[in-house]
């Protein structure tokens, strides 16, 4: 359920921008991650930092959009963001000894410890290269191009890379005669 509400902003983001203007979608986004803190707190859900984080970009750099009439903050916002994500995995891994990969996957995966620092890295990688790509695509091509990029070509881009981190730790994964195995033998063992 939390994966589809974050991008119900993007979502709408888009629809406005498609039929009004980047200043209108700039203020639907901003609205749209207000409701999403708000549905946490009627839910009486713990608002994920990461969802603070957010709104809070959203609205400096989207008010900043709306107030100077000047879209160049909403482009950088995409590009601060990759490169915030590229910097938290690389200084929690390297200064704080903590792998947030690992913390978020460990549960449901069991790697070795170094396959995990190159999953990190490969990570940090990626957000480091779509923050980049960003600034490009934003400052290179139309306002139009930029705002498709943001919504489907970033969303590709990670899927993608989602499925080739999948495929790359396949073989790290246990097979599922392997997981059968070990459940029939924890049954005889009791």
């Amino acid at each position: 359920m939390h994966a589809f509400l974050e991008f119900i902003p993007l979502v709408l983001f888009f629809a406005v921008y498609k039929f009004a203007d980047i200043y209108w979608a700039t203020g639907a986004l901003i609205a749209a991650s207000a409701i999403q803190i708000l549905y946490f707190i009627v839910s009486k859900q713990k608002v994920p930092t990461k969802t603070w984080i957010f709104f809070g970009l959203i609205a400096g750099f989207g008010g900043l959009t709306i107030f100077m009439q000047d879209d160049t903050f909403l482009k950088w916002k995409v590009t601060i963001i990759n490169e915030f994500f590229a910097a938290a995995l690389l200084v929690s891994h390297y200064v704080f000894k903590k792998n947030l990969i690992q913390q978020l996957m460990g549960e449901a995966l069991e790697l070795p410890e170094n396959i995990w620092a190159k999953l990190n890295l490969a990570w940090v990688s990626f957000f480091a290269g779509c923050g980049l790509l960003n600034a490009y695509i934003a400052f290179n091509f139309s306002q139009e191009v930029w705002v498709n990029f943001k919504v489907f070509g970033l969303m590709g881009l990670t899927f993608t890379f989602a499925i080739g981190t999948v495929i790359a730790i396949n073989k790290y994964l246990p097979e599922e005669n392997d997981q059968a195995t070990v459940k029939e033998l924890d049954k005889n063992q009791d």
